[in-house]
This record gives C-alpha cells, structure tokens and sequence, in this order.
C-alpha cells in the first residue's frame, strides 16, 4: 500500500502516537478558534443567537468540505507532508487572526452599511467569519481524514482507528471548549488566547518537520510570524482607533471598554453600536434615560425599596441614592467584571449590595418585594429573551409591592407594526393589565436619545381590596370579582404634570427633580390596552417563543438606514470618491 510505504519513511509516525496527539490539537484547536470567533465578532456584532447562529453554521460548513477534500487529497497523494504543512498554514493563519481581524471586520462593516439595506448584521457577520476563519478551519477539517489514511494499516483494525481518532478529536474539542471560556479569555483576553492555541497547533508541524529534517524554510517563517504577531497583536484593542480609553478588557461575558471624557465616564460592551452606561460628573439632572427612570418612585405608592436589575455601573442607583437617600437600593449583576469597574471608575455607591447573578434566576430565589423594580437589562443590541417574555414580567409583578412600579429602560427606538418596542410594550401590558384592566403602562421616550422608558404599575393596595389579585388565573374571564369590563387604575390619574411634579416634590423636597417630573408627565404616552380590541396582532413575548434577535435586528436595519442614508445617497450620485471625501 503506497500510503504505508509514504509513513513508514517518516519515523515519528511508527508508533501512530503522533497521529492521536496531532488529531487531539486539531480538534481542540477547531474548538477555541470558534469560541475565539464569538468574542472577535461580539464587540461589533453583538453575542445574540443570530451571531452564534452564523459563527456555528460557518464552521460547520468548513470542517464539511475539509472532511470531504481531506479524504480525496489523501486518497490521491497519501502523503503526510502535505497533511502536516496544511496544519501549519491553519495555525499560522489563526496567529494572524487577532492581528489583521478586528480590520477586516471594520473593512467589511463599513463597505456593507453603504451598500446594504436590510439583513446588516446577518449579511456581515457572515461575510467576516467566511473570510477570517473558512480558510484554517477547512484545512483543519482535511486532517482526520488523512491521518485516517496514514494510521490504518489494514482493514482489520480500520474500526478501532478511526474509534480512538474520533475520541482523540473529541477530548480535544472539549478542552478547546472550556479552556478558552473559563480560563485563557478571562485570564488573558480574545487575543492572546488565538495565539495561545495556534502556538500549541504550531508546534506539531514544526516537530514534525525537525523530525525528518525538511521543510526548514517554512517552519522558520511560520515561526518569525507567530512571534511577530504575538508580539503586536496584543498592543491593539478592539476599538484600536480610540485614543482615549480608560480600561479595555474582557470577561467571560463581554468585551468591557471605559471612556473617561470631560464631562462624564462611559461603560461600552460593543464598538459599533451604543454604550451600555453613561455617568455624568457633574452631579444633578442630565436629561438621560436615568433621569426620566426616576419618575418611578414618584409612581409609586411608596418608595422605601428598589430593585435594579441589570446594575451595570449603578447608574440609577446613584440617582436614587441622591433624591432618596433613604431608600433601599438592591442591585443585580450578572457580571463581576462590570461591578469591579463600577467601583473603580463610576463610584458606585458602597452602601449598595450587588449580587452577581442572572437578573431571572435571582427573582426565583428571592421572595422580597419592592416598591421599585428597575429592569435594564437590555445591553446595547443584545436583549436576552428570557427577560423580555409574558412569563419573566410575571415574576417582576410578582415581586412588586401594592402600588409598586416597574420601570423598563428600552434602548432601542423602533416602532411599528413588528417593532422589538411594540413587542416588548404588548407582552407588558398583557402582563400587567391582562383582561382585569387592573395596572397601566406607559412610555415616555429620553429626547435625543434613542432610549424608552417603561412605566407599569401593579394593582394598589385598593384596587387588591376591591377586586381581587389581577393574576394569570383571571385572564381570559373577563371578570374580577364578579365585575366585568375594564377597570381603570389609579395611575390614569396619577400620570398628570401637577400629580408627579407634588409626589416628587412632597418625597424629595428637590424642585428641580420636581419641575423636571413635569416635563416627564408631559412625554408620557399609555400604552395600547393588549386585550381589549386588539385587532393587530401584537406579538406578546413567551418563554416558548421571543423571536428577540429577529426583532432587533430589525431595529438595527432601520437605524443603519437612517445614520447611512445620506452616505448611500452619495455613494450613488458621487462614487467612492465622493464617499471618501465625506467621511474624512
């Protein structure tokens, strides 16, 4: 057999030993460079599932036509030089990823905004993942077909080969799994771990090539490039056009980046799209959506106690710790990373107690209740689906006392029919309204910025006495203590200029907090009663079913469509020439 007589001249593959071990880093390699693809293409395309979905899909199809011209190129030239030289363009090629990728994202990213109308993120997620990690992973996918070829001596234990390669390959993919998620990305950061991993990919090449003395040239060039990258790459952050950066860092979660400005200090999780939070220096009223969020203590039939989830830099309890310095505040954070730098550049307040948990699964574990519920959560593009269903409002509802308010940071701006707005506010209102019509919400849009706040009231202590608890099993009856038809709630009143300027007023004693109340009531707008009537099919938000990617993703197209409508207006009367000049 001609793939024998080829092995059998390369010592180092007698005792096909060498064979596994170069299958174990194959497959472990395979691993972290796709976990190493999430994180690069998270800063700029956020981490939501249509990400992963592309990310996952990609890989697949480069490891599918690798098996399939792996297992042609060894039947036709069973050689393993070539086998081996192909893993050691795939392991350099990695060790460039960190170096050359972030640009070719940007490079993509731009020329698509100006082009494309719909489908941005699908379209260049897609694209930069084809380009930046098709290339090693194909040839990644060619090598346990060829070692296959070159460790089977005989039909009789070609079973048992194949078996022993597969678990190879397997318990590799599973340290390349959990080793770059819990141990090199939050040790080291994205970067240093692609080198990481192509390094140990690096070396099984150039043994073996040392071993039998050829291909000399190449495994010094590919060894100069390792080292050069690995000593560049590093230098260069995620945003590496930012001059001005407090902190650049990673956690198991995000990509972290801190803006330290003249007038205020900014928490960023992704570079393309919006902040995550804004702390101005100066201390007082801002404008922001923090500032309108303090309408709902003022809502409120009392305001001793607030929860936020979604803590983040404590933004809004800052706040609320300087208009209702006797409030218990209560923050989660599913982020340690973000609490640490809370601390140490937003000076959250230090009387406040953080748990680092999922904002859902603390509210199953906790059976306080709060007059103020604070849900900001939804981070830059990303809005986990598990806190933006009919179910996870119920348990916020759940843990609200009588008369207590939930308010809703919504930090994309998109309305309409099919909206990620109008399906968040319906599933809020059907779940606090329900067919009793006991409870309102409203919204109230931050002026020039693209924030929304949701304000929903839970039944008051009064309307509980008179009709009972507005829970789930009274849905679809119509009816709440025998009376039937809408009831209203006693925040239909409260939501005037007068009645939220003198509850500011007579809770904090600001009257600048008070006057600027007023303009807050004069932006407040109910919400569409999701029961009664409704006749445009709403999507109310489920466990079962929150299509939140899809939806935002949406949003995403009609705001590229509205920065960039003016730069693709010039790109088609002026050509690129005309563009260049307009975006310098």
């Amino acid at each position: 057999m001609a793939h024998i007589t080829e092995a059998s001249e390369r010592p180092i593959l007698k005792s096909k030993v060498f064979l596994y071990v170069t299958e174990f880093f194959s497959g472990m390699s395979v691993m972290a460079a796709e976990l190493g693809a999430s994180r690069l293409l998270a800063p700029y395309f956020s981490s939501s599932q249509i990400v992963w979905t592309i990310i996952i899909g990609t890989i697949m199809i480069a490891l599918a036509l690798g098996a399939v011209f792996g297992g042609r190129w060894a039947d036709r030239d069973p050689n393993p030089d070539k086998l081996y030289m192909r893993i050691m363009v795939a392991a350099v090629w990695i060790a460039l990823i960190p170096l050359v990728g972030k640009y070719l994202i940007l490079l993509i990213s731009g020329l698509l905004i100006v082009t494309v109308s719909t489908n941005f993120l699908i379209i260049a997620a897609f694209i930069s993942c084809a380009i930046i990690f098709v290339p090693p992973l194909f040839l990644l996918g060619t090598v346990t077909a060829g070692l296959n070829k070159f460790a089977t001596t005989s039909l009789e234990d070609n079973a048992s080969v194949v078996g022993r390669l597969s678990a190879c390959n397997t318990i590799g993919s599973i340290l390349g799994t959990f080793l770059p998620t819990f141990v090199t990305i939050p040790a080291v950061g994205t970067f240093v771990s692609f080198l990481i991993f192509s390094g140990v990919l690096l070396v099984i090449p150039i043994v073996y090539f040392i071993s039998i003395r050829a291909r000399r040239v190449a495994c010094a060039v590919s060894a100069v490039i390792f080292v050069a990258t690995s000593c560049v790459s590093p230098l260069t952050g995620f945003a590496f056009w930012e001059t001005n950066l407090a902190y650049e860092g990673e956690s198991i979660y995000n990509y972290l980046q801190v803006k330290n400005l003249s007038d205020r200090t900014i928490l960023s999780t992704n570079v393309l799209f919006g902040v995550q939070s804004v702390t101005m220096k100066d201390k007082g009223l801002t404008g922001m959506y923090y500032d309108t969020a303090l309408a709902a203590p003022a809502l409120a039939d009392k305001a001793d106690s607030a929860l936020i989830l979604g803590m983040g830099t404590g933004t809004y309890a800052r706040q609320l710790r300087q208009y209702y310095p006797d409030m218990k505040v209560t923050g989660v954070e599913i982020d340690q990373k973000i609490t640490d730098l809370a601390v140490r550049y937003f000076d959250e307040p230090g009387d406040v107690p953080v748990s680092t948990y999922d904002g859902r699964a603390w509210l199953a574990a906790s059976r306080e209740k709060y007059d103020v519920i604070m849900v900001d959560a939804y981070q830059d593009i990303t809005i986990p689906f598990q806190m933006s269903s009919d179910e996870f409002f119920s348990m916020v509802r759940e843990h609200l006392n009588p008369g207590g308010v939930m308010v809703v940071n919504m930090n994309m701006v998109s309305d309409g029919a099919g909206s990620i707005n109008e399906a968040l506010q319906t599933t809020i209102a059907n779940t606090f309204n329900g067919d009793c019509r006991v409870g309102t919400t409203y919204t109230a849009d931050v002026p020039n910025t693209t924030n929304r706040e949701l304000f929903a009231k839970a039944p008051t202590a009064d309307e509980l006495a008179q009709y009972g608890d507005c829970s789930d099993a009274s849905r679809g009856t119509g009816a709440i203590g025998g009376s039937s038809g809408p009831i209203r709630s006693t925040m239909h009143e409260d939501v005037s200029a007068d009645s939220l300027r003198a509850a500011t007023w007579n809770r904090t004693n600001d009257g600048a907090l008070a006057a600027y109340m007023s303009e807050v009531a004069g932006r407040m707008t109910p919400v569409a009663d999701p029961v009664a009537g409704r006749t445009d099919g709403s999507l109310i938000l489920t466990d079962d079913k929150a299509p939140v990617e899809v939806l935002g993703m949406r949003a995403i197209d009609q705001i590229i469509a509205e920065e960039a409508g003016p730069y693709r207006e010039i790109l088609r009367t002026e050509g690129l020439g005309g563009l260049l000049r307009a975006v310098q």
